[in-house]
């Protein structure tokens, strides 16, 4: 009966935390379409919702690459109860509100993976993680990912501006982009569906393996698909109002040539990805293209320190969120007891770290997403209105 619970809650709090996933990535896809006036919030939001939900049933190697790749196995089965898996949950949810309160740029992906990583730690050591999965599934493809796709939007955005030369006489004669955006940005919000609903399924599918209800290595259970499709495509139209106001700003100097570059190397590099199964952080792809598209628009400047905040943004997660997965797993030790301990303190701390920043108008001072950054890191000079050609 305490099993059985402790897997329900697990569940639960699973399927919450990939609701607030699809609550802060909303803007990875549709920030940049919002702010050229390609889409209208309402619209972008709703398409972005529908396409992450069908993402999420496109493929499964992502959940199996965290249900039976980064956790080993021993001789008792995976070694990590529900009661651990739970802790995790929780460092993750937690550290993704705090960076969220504090502007802080972070990976809800590496939060995930630290929790577990952390809980794991406590409950059997560091025999329990497999680090050539983390290093070359996590580690590597977080290196690597938005370098590739910088690359790739930079290129993509030299060749559209090589492509289309102002003949037309008018300032700037790349408004057809803004057209093309609609398509590259649904793109984005299917692929980010095929990468980070995967990482909900993977947990609850390592959940029913560590609790025997399961088999290791087999396929993911139907009706987790259904169930995370469904809160990731939830968080994604209920929460995105708030971020992709704020990101408002701070993506309007992108112009639409740029913005459909950095979608297209950002779907294309997440489907890639998804494809072999690596976790990757969906923000850091996006911020990696945006970064990449300004710095391939002549003009640009790059501010370095903002830039900066980024990386570090991005290296305190994992070893953080691992730190706080820790701390519930010591507690979650107690069984059923420690669980609800876990769960009072849990929502007693995200509760708290909401109604803090209800204190505050919702801006970019307070309400900071990794993506708004990236945009604010390339800064762009206005371009002169082409000289009028006078009559001979």
């Amino acid at each position: 009966m305490d099993l059985t619970l402790i897997v329900v809650l697990v569940i639960v709090l699973a399927l919450f935390f990939d609701f607030t996933n699809g609550f802060h990535d909303t803007a990875n896809a549709m920030a940049t379409p919002i702010a050229t006036g390609a889409l209208k919030p309402k619209v972008a939001v709703g398409l972005a919702a529908i396409l992450n939900l069908i993402g999420a049933f496109l493929s499964t190697e992502v959940a199996k690459t965290i249900s039976g790749g980064i956790i080993k196995e021993g001789d008792g089965g995976v070694l990590i109860t529900p009661e651990l898996i739970f802790a995790g949950l929780i460092g993750a949810i937690v550290w993704n509100m705090i960076t969220w309160l504090l502007g802080l740029p972070s990976s809800s992906s590496h939060a995930l993976f630290g929790g577990l990583i952390g809980a794991a730690l406590v409950g059997f050591g560091v025999g329990a993680i497999d680090f050539a999965v983390v290093l070359s599934k996590v580690i590597l493809p977080a290196l690597l990912a938005p370098l590739t796709a910088g690359l790739i939007a930079f290129t993509a955005t030299k060749l559209a501006y090589a492509i289309t030369r102002r003949y037309d006489g008018k300032p700037d004669g790349r408004d057809g982009f803004r057209h093309a955006q609609v398509f590259s940005s649904s793109l984005v919000a299917l692929a980010h569906g095929t990468n980070d609903a995967q990482k909900t399924m993977g947990v609850i599918t390592l959940t029913l393996v560590a609790a025997g209800l399961q088999p290791a290595g087999g396929e993911v259970p139907w009706w987790v698909i259904v169930t995370c499709a469904i809160a990731i495509a939830l968080g994604t139209y209920m929460g995105g109002w708030r971020i992709i106001k704020t990101l408002g700003t701070g993506l309007t100097d992108v112009k639409p040539a740029q913005g459909f570059a950095a979608e297209t190397a950002t779907a294309a590099t997440i489907l890639a990805s998804s494809h072999v199964g690596f976790a990757l952080s969906t923000t850091q792809v996006a911020s990696g293209s945006v970064i990449g598209s300004g710095l391939g628009r002549r003009g640009s400047k790059v501010r370095w320190r903002t830039a900066g905040r980024i990386g570090v943004g991005w290296l305190l997660t994992l070893p953080a969120a691992g730190g706080v997965g820790a701390l519930a797993a010591f507690v979650a030790h107690l069984g059923v007891v420690g669980i609800i301990i876990d769960a009072i303190i849990g929502v007693a701390v995200i509760a708290g770290i909401f109604l803090w920043s209800r204190r505050n108008e919702v801006s970019h001072h307070n309400v900071v997403s990794e993506v708004a950054h990236s945009g604010r890191a390339v800064k762009i000079k206005r371009n002169p209105k082409p000289k009028k050609k006078v009559a001979s």
